[in-house]
């Protein structure tokens, strides 16, 4: 979560590893083998050859083994920018749900009004979330406007200082990350291979372990500071004062941790038409055009 009250959220808590994607790398499509035609080069065929196979590449896939690559924004030409909503779900949100104390961290006005809007946005979902909420996951995949990215499996820290957050040792980290995807992926959709921390917290040891993944790590260079907000101006501000063509917003569904973003989200999309910017899929935005 990214404005809890009395913690830095900023440009400058973004910046740890910066990587302007641009087309034709890694994000347009990880793999680099040429697809078969089915016919052995110089040798005469009196068949009809088969048509090229197309493999279809996940977004946001890296070379595995390599160190995890990190983003906060797409190429600042065009109008596109991509709405981010992580859906964080740690045991304490578990218990409060079970309690009594809370009523939902499920924001279902968020999603009527993309929805109604017809606007596209990419949801970061942490596996407990999925677990807690399956039939709102099935409604998010079921858009074809709406992307699936990994947000951790219980919204745990990656790196010390972290917003309070429960830390994970280092050598459970990717066993974390894999997990998230393995409970995602049954749902369908539009599934990618982008990847946030929690807190956008991250150094070189959390990086390296998930080499193994072959995922893109995305920040985002616009922070709503919605957790915890008391009011829904602040946030609009936030959002329309640094948003640029490129930028990755960051919002969160939690509800009952961010109650005015749904408040906010109406005012927040006004703005960006007056702006000439319009949402997009996270994928095509990192991508440009």
């Amino acid at each position: 979560m990214y404005g809890v009250p009395g913690a830095a959220a900023g440009p400058a808590r973004l910046r740890r590893v910066v990587g302007l994607v641009h087309p034709g790398r890694e994000l347009a499509g990880a793999s680099s083998a040429v697809p078969s035609t089915g016919v052995t080069p110089g040798v005469p065929s009196n068949s009809v050859s088969t048509p090229p196979v197309v493999v279809a590449t996940v977004p946001g896939t890296t070379p595995i083994g390599a160190r995890a690559r990190v983003v906060d924004h797409g190429p600042r030409s065009g109008a596109r920018v991509a709405l981010t909503f992580d859906a964080d779900m740690t045991d304490g949100m578990l218990a409060s749900l079970r309690a009594g104390r809370v009523k939902s961290y499920a924001n279902l006005r968020i999603l009527d009004l993309l929805e109604r809007e017809q606007v596209p946005a990419t949801f970061f979902l942490t596996g407990k979330w999925v677990q807690r909420y399956p039939d709102v996951t099935r409604r998010i995949a079921g858009n074809p406007r709406f992307e699936l990215a990994n947000h951790t499996y219980g919204h745990a820290a990656f790196t010390a200082d972290c917003y309070d957050l429960p830390r994970l040792p280092v050598d459970e980290l990717a066993g974390d990350v894999a997990k998230t995807f393995e409970v995602i992926a049954p749902y369908g959709g539009r599934q990618t291979r982008y990847f946030r921390f929690p807190g956008l917290c991250h150094d070189a040891a959390a990086l390296d372990a998930l080499a193994p993944l072959g995922v893109t790590v995305v920040d985002g260079d616009v922070v709503s500071g919605d957790p915890f907000a008391t009011a829904w101006k602040p946030l609009v501000r936030a959002v329309l004062d640094h948003v640029r063509p490129g930028s990755v917003v960051i919002m969160h569904v939690t509800e009952a941790n961010a109650a005015m973003t749904d408040e906010a989200l109406p005012h927040i999309l006004a703005g960006l038409r007056e702006r000439g910017l319009v949402p997009a899929p996270l994928s095509e935005v990192l991508v440009g055009g």
